[in-house]
């Protein structure tokens, strides 16, 4: 029987365990696992390697959930598990030889998402499944749109009425306390909807996560809109709303008590580090501060230099940056369409990318930053990202190093015409070099033909020894050869 997510979420009144990364020194691999249960529920225990049961955190209580987190450790050894209900999770925590990570990102689409049959929308979930079981991922990356939450516009008729108000009045118009509690309550009843589904919790039970939003986390185009629009009552309160839910569902923290690994302790960037035997995996936050002219912000610039600077020197870095940090020359297009009438309903997408002609002086910064902290202090680094929906590849050559961008979009998302795909290899054609005799490259898979590929897939990453490989697989297509990085 075809099975749809087109109800509501579940009314059982547990979910979890979703099991999120804190890092790992070696000897012992640090793990949170969330648990959103029904108030009046009696909460099961959870022990690691059958010890005493773990003392949960209750982090808050919203709308008849409790959001309970569960910090333990388990040793970083081949055999570790942890249970729950019942129920036994092997964990791959041994980081100290070979690896396997998977990076997956657009999980979801902005039109019909939960309309889908489940076979259908998490096909790929399902193959990720089944390549864990032949060889345990020990991460799971998330790099942006872990959910799709543009139906917010619709959750209650004040925000309707507002969405379709004159800007005047949506500049005068409080976020009143009906509007947050429908705002807050759509984001975590979405999360649920999309975590609760079979194929992903399973995997979200089993593998670590680590996660950074996009703008789908929050809506459509969230850091690329007018100004004024941004700095309306509504919609900073409706980014509120998202930024708490993304606390509790994306860093299992609360929004007051964020973990140590985000590097503002003040959270205004959401932007964090962990750190592994051989590798660090860092993650901007590039929406919480962005504006149409800056991607990262004030607090965002002030902590990425000290935070890469404090990786141990020799590891190599794993950067995910939600979108991608390689691009073609978008300033073709948006001289274009600044041309053409009606077009500028385009402009806030094309404002989200590094490549846009507004944030080319914070990209031409950014790249010199890779560059410096690659041959300064000795770091491999490995640009991952997603939000364009196809798969491609690229490279800086910076004086030094060569700097590699692997993109994996979307894992659910449905892929773009062929013709899309076409259309941004053209530009790639043209290229777009912003500092001089440093040239970035987009290249194709390795055996494919265009540097797009449209087709829905996710990457992994294998260390064997001190070597790293990537392979994405493409759906309908298979496995791509070995990419050493």
């Amino acid at each position: 029987m075809t099975q749809n997510q087109n109800s509501e979420i579940s009314d059982d009144g547990l979910f979890g365990p979703f099991l999120f990364a804190r890092g790992n020194d070696g000897k012992n691999n640090r793990l949170a696992a969330l648990i959103v249960a029904a108030d009046d529920m009696a909460l099961p225990e959870l022990r690691a390697m059958d010890g005493d049961p773990v003392t949960p955190e209750k982090m808050t209580s919203l709308f008849g959930r409790s959001y309970w987190r569960f910090d333990f450790e388990l040793p970083a050894e081949g055999r570790s598990y942890y249970s729950f209900d019942s129920v036994t999770y092997a964990v791959c925590s041994d980081f100290s030889s070979d690896l396997h990570i998977g990076f997956v990102s657009c999980n979801g689409q902005e039109d019909g998402d939960l309309d889908r049959p489940l076979e259908d929308r998490n096909a790929l979930w399902i193959d990720l499944a089944e390549q864990h079981k032949k060889r345990p991922f020990s991460l799971l990356l998330h790099g942006g749109d872990q959910i799709y939450a543009d139906a917010v516009w619709q959750c209650h008729p004040d925000i309707i009425a507002w969405q379709k108000a004159r800007r005047r009045e949506k500049l005068a118009t409080d976020f009143s306390d009906e509007m947050h509690d429908a705002v807050l309550k759509f984001y975590l009843d979405h999360y649920l909807a999309i975590y609760g589904q079979p194929q992903i919790s399973h995997m979200l039970a089993r593998v670590p996560s680590l996660m950074m939003w996009d703008d789908h986390d929050i809506f459509d185009g969230w850091g690329s809109h007018k100004k004024w629009f941004q700095g309306s009552m509504v919609a900073k309160g409706m980014f509120a709303c998202a930024r708490e839910a993304f606390c509790l569902m994306q860093l299992g923290a609360s929004k007051d008590a964020l973990p140590a690994m985000v590097t503002d302790p003040d959270g205004q960037s959401l932007a964090w580090k962990v750190d592994y035997p051989g590798f660090s995996v860092i993650a901007p936050d590039l929406r919480s501060e962005r504006t149409p002219e800056l991607i990262m912000g004030d607090h965002g610039w002030r902590d990425i230099v000290p935070t890469l600077n404090a990786i141990p020197d020799g590891n190599r870095i794993l950067m995910m940056s939600s979108v991608p940090v390689i691009g073609p020359r978008l300033s073709l297009v948006e001289m274009f369409l600044h041309m053409m009438p009606h077009a500028q309903k385009y402009e806030d997408d094309l404002r989200d990318q590094w490549q846009s002609r507004w944030h080319r002086r914070e990209w031409c910064r950014f790249l010199e930053l890779l560059e410096q902290v690659a041959n300064d202090h000795d770091h491999e680094i490995t640009l991952l990202s997603g939000e364009i929906h196809v798969a491609t590849r690229g490279t800086f050559e910076t004086t030094g190093k060569t700097i590699h961008q692997l993109v994996a979009s979307g894992i659910s998302h449905t892929a773009p015409p062929k013709a899309f795909a076409r259309g941004l290899g053209l530009l790639a054609w043209i290229g777009d070099h912003p500092l001089p005799d440093r040239p970035t490259r987009l290249k194709p898979l390795p055996e494919r033909k265009g540097v797009y590929c449209a087709a829905r897939n996710y990457l992994t990453l294998t260390r064997k020894d001190k070597n790293w490989n990537a392979n994405w697989h493409l759906e309908g297509i298979g496995w791509t050869p070995d990419l050493a990085i």
